[in-house]
């Protein structure tokens, strides 16, 4: 009878080790009110450009020889035209700390808290008012924009994307996606924006966030990935499945060799 309790006792203990690793579905399901979001117009946000930024600054005119002066010239004379990505970043404008680029025959423009768009519009405003071109046209992109995702991700990693608008679910699938321990209720959000930092909080398991700002990545965000309740808990004696299965076997042979 004695040895029958214990065994019992032996059992229960292993089947609560492996209900601890358990997760749900909605621990696990995105959007799960999907079904329910309703049809909405999306509305792209803009980042700012803030100092360090690394810019492509593009002029053209009505007589393109015209906009050669104030476009940056690349070594062997003529302006720049490479599609390497790391080429163009050594090459292009970088934001100094107090927020200007230097473009030539205009000098330094202040960039820092506008955006590419705002930018192209300030200088093409000065060209303009300057007499310098007729019908400029300023084309301008960021040329440095990464996102850092951390935490319980396939991959986590520092990522470099050119998209001018990119998602939190899209920065998420370039770490491969969460794993199964990531909680998706309560990703973190770190964001720098115009000399300030925010930490936020993302739930990835309902759609109502996606018309809100944080839905869309800004450069030099850090997204973090914390680990859910079943991770937490299996942390100190339990890693993976394998892990529980092994456990389990050496725990019935000790009983066997104890109750025979």
């Amino acid at each position: 009878m004695i040895k029958k309790s214990r065994l019992q006792l032996l059992m229960i203990i292993v089947f609560s080790l492996m209900l601890s690793s358990c997760v749900s579905n909605k621990d696990i399901l995105y959007f799960q009110d999907g079904e329910e979001y309703k049809e909405t117009e999306i509305e792209y946000y803009e980042s700012t450009i803030q100092p360090n930024d690394i810019l492509s600054i593009e002029i053209t005119a009505a007589m393109p020889e015209t906009a050669i002066p104030y476009n940056r010239q690349s070594p062997g004379g003529g302006t720049i035209n490479n599609t390497n990505l790391d080429v163009l970043k050594l090459r292009g404008y970088l934001v100094n700390p107090k927020g200007y680029v230097s473009i030539p025959v205009l000098g330094k423009v202040l960039a820092n808290g506008l955006t590419t768009t705002g930018l192209g519009d300030r200088i093409t405003q000065m060209l303009e008012d300057g007499n310098h071109l007729v019908d400029p046209v300023v084309t301008v992109r960021l040329l440095n924009a990464k996102v850092t995702v951390l935490g319980e991700v396939k991959q986590s990693g520092t990522f470099g994307f050119t998209e001018q608008s990119l998602t939190v679910p899209q920065a998420l699938g370039y770490a491969g996606d969460l794993t199964i321990n990531g909680r998706r209720d309560q990703i973190m959000l770190i964001r720098e924006s115009d000399g300030k930092r925010t930490i936020t909080h993302v739930d990835l398991t309902t759609a109502n966030w996606m018309d809100n700002p944080k839905y869309v990545v800004k450069p030099n965000d850090v997204i973090i990935v914390p680990p859910n309740k079943a991770k937490v808990k299996t942390a100190g004696y339990v890693g993976t499945v394998a892990t529980i299965v092994a456990i389990t076997s050496t725990l019935v042979s000790i009983a066997i060799l104890i109750f025979r």
